[in-house]
């Protein structure tokens, strides 16, 4: 979603002075320097790798896209070299001995499950051997149906209708012909419609597809596709993690009671079903501070996880003290290899600067400026 304060687009300050001290070999020297008294877990979040689309062009939301291969690759290979790339089930596993996690820890992560992680991300991955935990909506795995969000976006770019009437959220708006005018307009009710209860925002999204006739129950677009689950036995098999990112992908604490503990729950007895790995990690659906809460942590911790992220931008000092609710830091498709790098190299000052509760597609950080 595009940012009212900074456009998405530009890099603003952080990024020119990541590429500063990126281009002045700063960065690797201040990384050494801070690893001597601050070891804190750092987690990458990922959507999509995938080539950059003209975004006139594009039918989805690009938000989504947090990098290129090209440039997923370069990440990766600075990982390596600087970082130690750490398994999620490796800091579980440290957890509950009581020990310390290595200096340098970072672990990469992605949320939902499209195609795109097993034909780009995966073998990349691979190639270079860095371990990484895909968090997957298990209803979407199963059905191969767009994911919700992303299907608005592509209803509220595509739609015929003159305009768009939502009284769930008081929207009542004309829908211009500019691409780039209705990608804002989808902006905004992606922001707007996270205060509905996750049943409500069901309900708009079927209306509207109603209404328009755009029904997303037989929609297989190729470049809103979900991963199968033979694609995830096969990432599986050659070393990858996978973990819950809910069954329908929705916000868990915006769920009555007993719906959230079936969310998660059923989504473990699917993952558990399907690949050879017992399901240990959660990553909450869209992972705000508005999407889970002390009862979703309960569930997700008695439904036998025992991790989970959140999708709050921030590095994990004492991991033991949150592990079912893990920092990340969401990497971006405006970040520049020397923003990526600084970002790794000094987290608390080059993290995405996005104002509390901003909302990006399907997930949302909430950062400080």
């Amino acid at each position: 979603m595009v940012n009212s304060t900074i456009p998405r687009g530009a890099p603003g300050i952080r990024g020119r002075l990541g590429e500063l001290c990126y281009s002045s070999g700063l960065l690797h020297p201040l990384q050494r320097v801070r690893a001597w008294w601050q070891r804190d877990l750092r987690i990458l979040a990922y959507h999509r790798v995938m080539p950059l689309p003209d975004p006139d062009t594009y039918e989805f939301d690009l938000e989504l896209i947090s990098t290129p291969p090209a440039e997923f690759r370069e990440q990766m290979l600075w990982l390596k070299k600087y970082f130690r790339p750490t398994r999620l089930t490796d800091v579980v596993a440290a957890l509950d001995a009581g020990e310390a996690l290595p200096p340098d820890s970072v672990v990469v992560t992605f949320d939902d499950g499209y195609d795109d992680n097993y034909r780009i991300a995966a073998p990349i991955l691979d190639e270079l051997d860095v371990p990484a935990t895909f968090f997957v909506s298990t209803g979407h795995i199963d059905t191969g149906r767009p994911y919700a969000y992303d299907w608005l976006v592509h209803m509220i770019l595509l739609t015929k209708a003159p305009r768009m009437v939502l009284p769930e959220l008081s929207i009542d708006v004309a829908l211009p012909a500019e691409r780039a005018l209705r990608r804002r307009i989808a902006g905004n009710v992606l922001l707007r419609m996270k205060w509905l209860d996750a049943f409500g925002q069901t309900a708009m999204i079927e209306r509207l597809e109603t209404e328009w006739n755009m029904p997303s129950a037989k929609a297989r677009p190729a470049d809103c596709r979900p991963m199968t689950w033979d694609q995830a036995r096969e990432m599986e098999a050659a070393g990858l993690e996978f973990g819950s990112h809910g069954v329908h992908h929705r916000m868990l604490a915006r769920l009555p009671q007993d719906d959230m503990e079936h969310e998660i729950q059923a989504s473990k007895t699917t993952l558990d079903r399907e690949l050879r790995r017992p399901a240990v990690l959660m990553s909450y659906p869209v992972g705000g501070d508005r999407a889970y809460n002390d009862s979703v942590i309960a569930a997700t911790r008695n439904a036998g996880f025992r991790l989970a992220c959140s999708y709050i931008c921030g590095t994990n000092a004492e991991p033991s003290v949150n592990r079912y609710s893990l920092n990340r830091l969401p990497v971006e498709s405006n970040m520049g290899p020397g923003w990526f790098a600084a970002m790794l190299a000094l987290p608390q000052l080059m993290s995405y600067p996005t104002a509390a509760h901003e909302t990006s597609g399907q997930g949302e950080r909430a950062c400080s400026p």
